[in-house]
């Protein structure tokens, strides 16, 4: 389709060119990027000198959501990047970590390739 065929059908239809060109990121194949999910009932049995910063991190996530059911708590990847800071990781050695914990669980991985 040539430029002018292209401006042409914007103009018919009332939208800017840009409208109809393909987006810059093909969908993904593997489906929606699996949610991190921390355990909380596992997090509560672990030792504080290795989970203590993820367990107050989680409490402060808990506090601002009023979310306070116990048992999961699902978590963005902006905070895993956080997290990561905080245990001098990169997000994807930290997940192998939580995973090896029993926190998260192995379909976290996914999650990590997208970033």
């Amino acid at each position: 389709m040539t430029v002018q065929k292209l401006a042409e059908l914007a103009d018919f239809y009332g939208v800017p060119v840009s409208e109809l060109l393909p987006g810059g990121a093909a969908p993904s194949p593997l489906g929606p990027t699996p949610k991190l999910v921390i355990d909380l009932e596992r997090l509560a049995t672990l030792p504080k000198e290795k989970a203590g910063a993820l367990a107050r991190y989680a409490a402060t996530i808990q506090s601002q959501r009023g979310d306070y059911n116990g048992k999961v708590l699902s978590i963005r990847q902006e905070d895993l990047r956080s997290l990561a800071v905080i245990y001098d990781k990169s997000p994807s050695e930290l997940t192998e970590e939580l995973i090896s914990w029993g926190v998260l669980d192995a379909e976290a991985r996914r999650a990590v390739e997208s970033f």
